[in-house]
């Protein structure tokens, strides 16, 4: 019998223009990993500063960071990069992968569909409250802050402390012209809980979830706006499902989902893992078989996630998945 093969490692892209704060929001993901081995790759060290207090090591290639996380510098290759991150000991759980300002984060995501062995999470684009509107009205930046805006997943809408509160519906309704399907997120100095922008982890680390229906909150640092407090749903899942139909259920922005992730028993009798991220979904193959009970965990933003709507549409794509076993 051979060797049971890695799944791909899950990576983020992070864009937006100069001065969104994506080094601010990398910074923080690092400080507060909870366990997580993440990788950072950018084009050069001086391009995004690591805090000092972080670095534990720097062989001119690779930062080594506090918690086994890694900075690696790609250059102009960042293809080569990710080829070579799966082969690391201890092997990161995550990889974040940091735009520059003019890039287009959905190319760099497109790019990753030539490799096996890693995955897109998501891509999640930062926009700088105080100024986003005047660079998508300049004849210059205006088609990149566009293109950056309608690849993303999940904006984030950052220094929104900057901005009066007058002001701050009517930017929230622009940026969904913007960024259709994106799930809109509020932050100051971009401190976010690392679930809702990495997601969910649903490994051994994570446990099994206590009863059937269980909630908590997600507590991001005090300096968040409170508003963006966010909650989660845990749900124990003894039968099987639809799983590509509960994906994209869960998608519906009705729901309050910012991120859901599930270890189930797909209505063949296979184990999935379900993934949804904004308005994008889907399930893939999981290749441990270990999953009585299922569990489905949610996210969204506290007072957002509808409880019962969600046990309905578990509810709907369970009897989906017995009716076509019967048919």
């Amino acid at each position: 019998m051979g060797a049971q093969r890695n799944p791909p490692m899950p990576v983020t892209v992070i864009g937006g223009y100069l001065g969104a704060g994506k080094t601010t929001l990398v910074n923080h993901l690092l400080r507060h990993a909870g366990g997580r081995r993440l990788a950072v790759l950018v084009n050069d060290f001086g391009a995004l500063p690591i805090d000092a207090d972080l670095i534990e090591a720097d062989d001119g290639e690779v930062l080594s960071l506090a918690g086994g996380c890694i900075c690696c510098s790609f250059g102009s290759d960042l293809m080569d990069a990710l080829m070579k991150l799966p082969a690391r000991r201890p092997r990161p759980d995550q990889v974040l992968v940091e735009a520059s300002g003019v890039a287009l984060p959905g190319a760099v995501a497109a790019s990753l569909a030539l490799l096996s062995e890693v995955a897109l999470d998501a891509v999640v684009v930062l926009a700088d409250a105080e100024t986003v509107r005047a660079h998508a009205a300049d004849r210059y930046l205006a088609d990149t802050i566009a293109r950056q805006l309608r690849a993303a997943d999940l904006v984030i809408l950052n220094k929104l402390d900057l901005v009066a509160p007058q002001a701050q519906a009517a930017l929230h309704a622009w940026l969904e012209t913007m960024a259709p399907g994106a799930k809109l997120l509020d932050a100051r100095r971009a401190q976010l809980p690392l679930e809702a922008v990495l997601g969910v982890e649903l490994g051994a680390r994570g446990g099994a979830p206590v009863g059937s229906l269980r909630s908590g909150a997600l507590q991001p640092p005090p300096t968040v706006v409170a508003d963006a407090l966010f909650e989660h749903v845990e749900i124990a899942v003894e039968q099987s499902v639809d799983g590509r139909g509960l994906a994209t259920a869960l998608a519906d922005p009705a729901l309050g989902v910012v991120r859901a992730k599930g270890i189930l028993r797909d209505r063949d009798g296979t184990s999935i893992v379900l993934h949804v991220v904004g308005a994008r979904s889907g399930i893939e193959p999981r290749a441990v078989a270990d999953v009585v009970p299922g569990r489905l965990v949610c996210i969204g933003l506290k007072g957002r996630l509808d409880r019962a709507a969600l046990r309905a549409t578990l509810d709907r794509a369970t009897r989906t998945a017995t009716n076509l076993k019967e048919c």
